[in-house]
């Protein structure tokens, strides 16, 4: 298997990276141990999570996730692992969302307080990438990055990333550091798919001339590219299916987003694509986001060890030039269909 760096960092990491976001809630723990130890033997050395987790959050369930993951690391070398989270916000108590909307504090003391009880529910003394979940709109960024570049300089943290962030963001963080010589940001976690091309817009470029690496999250498009949907069935488990439902009317309009009218029909157009090219449209948009300069590892999930097996065989799939200009004719006939 091929592995890569993340931005100018030490952190060699396989191309597809376990996400865990539903271990707690749509899974339980005896199911999240076997997703993990599938993805562990098909040479996944890579595992992302947060203090939020898992998803949906809810404030009787946050921190769960970490919980999980801690305790299955203690099954694995633990300087075999690259284990990743994030600091959602502040560390006093949990709280459902919208964090992003004045919750959020990327401050000195929320980060040191996040980051002693991320280490202690993962069961470890460092954490290799330590991701600011959302970025903060009041703190100074400059508090931010000093804050991050203490944890470095503790030993508590290998390396710091962003997520969810903008190219302005990006780069102001890291000109930031780099003229106070603090801990820079070497990667960035952004919503990337076939069905959302935003962050090659603008952050491809801060990545590809600043040498950062982009860290996919939802390559499947939250499982609509997995083509489960269609317009006239949902299934009655399936993630967006039950978002749908739910009564806070951010979910609901989250999962808008994903099922509409466009995303279905440029769905329906890869999976044609794929069929043609003798893979599933689950592989095809797994391996396309992980065919990127830019991109060190897409974050794939699961809520079974079964559905690990069309993803886990983007590893093995090579996208050739013309399956690449069928997927971008699609994308111009049905522009940004995630808006």
């Amino acid at each position: 298997m091929e592995y890569r760096y993340i931005g100018r960092s030490g952190l060699r990491v396989s191309p597809l990276c376990m996400g865990t976001m539903t271990f707690g809630s749509f899974c339980d723990k005896k199911t999240a141990f076997a997703i993990m130890d599938k993805a562990w033997e098909a040479g996944i050395n890579f595992f992302d999570t947060a203090e939020l987790y898992p998803v949906p959050p809810r404030s009787s369930w946050a921190g769960e996730t970490e919980k999980i993951v801690g305790e299955w690391l203690k099954t694995k070398p633990r300087d075999g692992v690259i284990v990743a989270t994030k600091v959602a916000g502040a560390a006093s108590g949990w709280f459902v969302p919208p964090i992003r909307h004045g919750l959020t504090a990327m401050d000195r003391f929320h980060i040191e307080r996040a980051v002693e009880g991320s280490l202690k529910r993962l069961g470890t003394d460092y954490i290799d990438l330590y991701q600011m979940h959302w970025p903060d709109t009041v703190v100074p960024i400059e508090e931010t990055m000093e804050a991050f570049d203490r944890l470095v300089q503790s030993g508590k943290v290998r390396y710091v990333g962003t997520s969810n962030d903008t190219a302005y963001g990006l780069t102001k963080a890291n000109e930031t550091s780099r003229y106070r010589q603090l801990a820079r940001f070497e990667s960035i976690q952004n919503n990337f798919s076939l069905l959302n091309r935003r962050f090659m817009d603008e952050l491809a470029t801060v990545c590809r001339k600043e040498k950062i690496s982009l860290l996919p999250y939802a390559p499947l498009a939250g499982g609509v590219l997995t083509g489960k949907y269609n317009g006239d069935f949902y299934p009655p488990d399936a993630r967006f299916s039950r978002y749908l439902q739910d009564k806070n009317p951010r979910i609901r309009a989250q999962a808008a987003r994903y099922l509409n009218d466009k995303t279905l029909a440029a769905t329906a157009r890869y999976i044609q694509i794929a069929q043609e090219a003798g893979m599933s449209v689950t592989t095809l948009a797994t391996a396309w986001s992980m065919h990127h300069d830019f991109v060190a590892s897409s974050i794939i999930g699961a809520t079974s060890p079964e559905q690990l097996d069309e993803t886990l065989a983007a590893l093995h799939v090579r996208l050739d030039d013309e399956i690449v200009r069928a997927c971008d004719d699609v994308h111009e006939a049905i522009a940004y269909p995630m808006g």
